[in-house]
């Protein structure tokens, strides 16, 4: 039986967005669990810092360019001698009432949050195939299981899509690759707005059931669950881990 305090030992795991918030979480939690990691980021300087604690490799990259993400995959796989997993953490919003959502806006916001993932994995394919037992998991959001806050519809439509390719994925290339994606509420990073993180914490008016925001380690938990062997009976899954938000 492997140690289950390496469970991914032996693995070699590709991270976007690793430079900050659930993605940095991740690796570091990734890291402890013995995975020899790739971390790609937008912020160069703060995915060298952080290989630089974890022994890792950093790559410096924006993932809605096909070439740069051609390159940084390649360049991943090559570091690491092959690649066995992908998580896709790297996303944003952009906040707008639907009406004044410029294209521009709309743009942004698909193209980093479902055009990025696809690019990445079908860098990472020829890689992931090599290997019985890969896994693909990527970030979406409980807004796109149940919308529950205003002026990110361009957010939830882009979340929304990257769980139905998490699925088509998982069809397409099971038994080989395992695809899921997982689906956080508010979690305690920087970009959640103040106005959330009081709400979610307050008893009185909190939408969750657990009446507080997640840590980033919470969402890193159950990615690492989906990247691990533990979950080799899951794919095509959208796991909401979302403090209990949207059951009721």
């Amino acid at each position: 039986m492997k140690d289950m305090n390496h469970r991914l030992c032996g693995r070699r795991i590709l991270i976007t967005g690793a430079g900050s918030g659930i993605g940095k979480a991740t690796a570091e939690l990734f890291a402890r669990e013995g995975a020899a990691l790739a971390l790609l980021d937008v912020n160069d300087e703060a995915a060298k810092s952080l290989a630089a604690t974890l022994t890792a490799h950093a790559f410096a990259v924006d993932v809605t360019s096909e070439d740069g993400v051609r390159t940084a995959v390649r360049a991943a796989a090559a570091a690491l001698g092959g690649l066995d997993g992908i998580a896709n953490v790297a996303g944003i919003a952009i906040s707008s009432p639907f009406a004044k959502t410029t294209l521009r806006d709309w743009n942004r916001v698909i193209d980093v949050n479902i055009t990025g993932p696809f690019l990445v994995c079908r860098e990472a394919l020829p890689f992931l195939e090599q290997n019985e037992m890969a896994t693909i998991v990527n970030v979406a959001s409980s807004q796109a299981l149940v919308p529950a806050t205003l002026n990110i519809s361009s957010y939830v439509a882009s979340k929304a899509a990257l769980i139905a390719f998490s699925k088509a994925l998982a069809y397409e290339y099971g038994p080989k690759i395992r695809v899921n994606a997982v689906c956080p509420g508010a979690v305690d990073t920087p970009i959640l707005p103040v106005a959330l993180r009081e709400a979610a914490r307050d008893p009185t008016r909190s939408p969750y059931a657990l009446k507080r925001v997640a840590d980033a380690i919470e969402i890193a938990s159950a990615m690492l669950f989906l990247t691990s062997n533990e979950s080799s009976y899951i794919t095509g899954s959208a796991l909401a881990v979302d403090g209990g938000r949207t059951y009721h």
